[in-house]
């Protein structure tokens, strides 16, 4: 059961507080106070997408808490725990934090959690109908959908199996048919394929080619300047008399002499003999330098027909050698797959016939499934009907075979009869407004799950009122009788059932509009229920009816 929702700066809510009862609760209020804005909060817990738009003017954060007692729900302890949160007295309290930056921050008992954990959890807490989800029943589509939800795990057992079975088959026909392409086509991204795999294998591009390419070319490029420059360095180091290696090998010679006498001096030794082994090593490395920049031409040109070639290759094939490899890689499975497409269709046209096989046996049992569950779900939907003021309404769900696909093989459809003596004919062309209203509450209460404490119905009686909205108020105090209800109406035939009361008025204080609730109780709630009416709140007359009307109902669920 919803114990409390605290709300803090969403949309026009500033700060609220709402402590809900058990049984038949209700919040009432002119058009626009914001009724709807605390649906959209108690969503925003329950882990709907919810954006950075309904953080209040001049706030950087939103927040909403609900509290929720689950004695009576051990599914929703039980999936709780099994996230890790730890539950006391059996109290949840679920809070959801979005700030400007885009960031939501859920969390379960001041634990950390995702949206998706509350969406689990908080499904076997309590369901939200909106005040357009009757319109859902002129979309024959969702009819498969409400029913099977009705079946139960029966029916999405198979339907899961159905949609993997489907998602298979259609990935593995996708393949065959890319296969089973025309014969000239074929041939033609054969050839394509051939000519541009044989292209790169005569090529032989290797990964690291391109950079010592690169670097020959520039050697290459500059020869000449490189080999004057690395002459100049022979000459200082030691091509003639007074270069750098003999005046170091004389000076070692002096520094021996000086060791000699002076064994102190043994490190300054080996240091300048070091200098000297240095420099005869890198005249050695610049002579051998010398010889390999000698202009060469014809080397040249080879040099940059190879990085043309790999140029080309890369324009065609990848941005760097190893994608064009990688491409060559691929090039030679389609060659493949290409000459063995006939090979190849027919083992995928082998597992095509085994999954439709599959497939059908599956719908097959999700059919039966479903016909076995008609009859009882008509009569269902039809007493609950007759609830509603539609006594002799004729309710029948079809089910017409249809291509098989990942929700079976059926197309299922609601068709009604509001006049004795008619054939049923399909719901969505030819109910009303108040029937489509009235209907899908029918169906919501047929649907409601035992184990699921709380339904909350957002504005269900548009389009409705008179004898009508008197027997919605009338189903909706029944059901309050098994689970918590709270409902968000313009209706006093439906007000007056409950038995918690809630006021929802915008208040404007200087250049601020916020909204406030209020618990109506004794004359306040009569007042309300006057304008409710339609009635000034000093009509005598109105305040008399609305007085009867608490009367009749017995101050709600008593």
């Amino acid at each position: 059961m919803l114990l409390e929702l605290h709300i803090q700066n969403f949309a026009l809510i500033d700060n609220l507080r709402l402590e809900l009862g058990s049984g038949f609760d209700v919040l009432t209020g002119e058009t626009g106070a914001g009724k709807s804005i605390i649906v959209d909060a108690l969503g925003a817990v329950l882990g709907e997408r919810t954006g950075t738009e309904v953080i209040r003017h001049g706030a950087d954060r939103s927040l909403v808490e609900a509290v929720f007692d689950t004695s009576d729900t051990p599914t929703a302890i039980k999936a709780a725990q099994d996230y890790g949160f730890d539950i006391e007295d059996n109290i949840l309290i679920l809070s959801r934090e979005i700030t400007r930056t885009g960031r939501s921050q859920a969390r379960v008992n001041g634990r950390p959690a995702t949206t998706s954990m509350l969406k689990e959890i908080t499904s076997l807490l309590i369901d939200v109908h909106g005040q357009h989800e009757h319109q859902s029943l002129l979309l024959v589509p969702l009819h498969i959908d409400i029913y099977d939800t009705w079946i139960g795990d029966r029916a999405f057992r198979l339907r899961d199996q159905a949609s993997k079975i489907y998602e298979e088959l259609s990935t593995i026909r996708g393949e065959r048919d890319r296969l089973q392409t025309d014969e000239r086509e074929r041939a033609r991204l054969l050839d394509l394929y051939k000519f541009q795999l044989e292209e790169i294998q005569t090529a032989k591009p290797e990964p690291d080619e391109e950079e010592s390419l690169t670097a020959e070319r520039n050697r290459l490029a500059n020869a000449e300047k490189l080999y004057e420059a690395a002459s100049e360095v022979h000459t200082a180091l030691g091509a003639s008399d007074g270069g750098a290696v003999d005046a170091l090998s004389e000076a070692a010679g002096l520094v021996d002499k000086i060791s000699r006498l002076d064994p102190s001096t043994s490190e300054m030794l080996e240091s300048i003999n070091a200098a000297l082994f240095s420099a005869q090593e890198t005249l050695t490395l610049i002579r051998d330098y010398q010889d390999q920049v000698e202009a060469n031409p014809e080397r040249l040109e080879q040099v940059e027909e190879r990085l043309d070639l790999l140029r080309m290759l890369k324009r065609k094939y990848g941005d760097t050698i190893q994608d064009i490899l990688n491409y060559a890689a691929e090039l030679a499975g389609k060659i493949d797959d290409l000459s063995n497409a006939e090979e190849r269709s027919q083992e995928l046209t082998g597992k095509i016939e085994d999954l439709q096989d599959r497939l059908a046996e599956v719908c097959k049992e999700l059919t039966n499934v479903r016909k076995e569950a008609s009859a009882k779900f008509e009569k269902r939907v039809e007493m609950e009907l007759a609830d509603l003021a539609m006594e002799r309404t004729k309710f029948a769900v079809s089910i017409e075979p249809a291509p098989p696909g990942p929700k079976g093989s059926d197309a299922v459809e609601f068709f009604i009869a509001p006049n004795p003596g008619e054939p049923v004919k399909p719901l969505a062309k030819i109910a009303s407004g108040g029937e489509m209203s009235r209907i899908m509450l029918a169906l919501k209460t047929v649907m409601a799950r035992a184990e699921v404490p709380t339904l909350i119905f957002d504005e269900i009686d548009t389009g409705i009122g008179g004898r009508t909205a008197q027997v919605l108020g009338d189903k909706l105090a029944s059901l309050a009788k098994k689970c918590q209800v709270m409902c968000v109406t313009h209706l006093p035939q439906i007000a007056s059932k409950a038995k918690h009361h809630y006021s929802v008025e915008k208040v404007v204080d200087g250049d601020r509009t916020s909204v406030r609730l209020s618990v109506l109780e004794g004359e306040e709630r009569i007042t309300e229920l006057a304008r409710m009416l339609g009635a000034e709140e000093s009509s005598s007359a109105a305040i008399q009816h609305a007085r009867e009307m608490l009367s009749v109902a017995g101050s709600g669920n008593d």
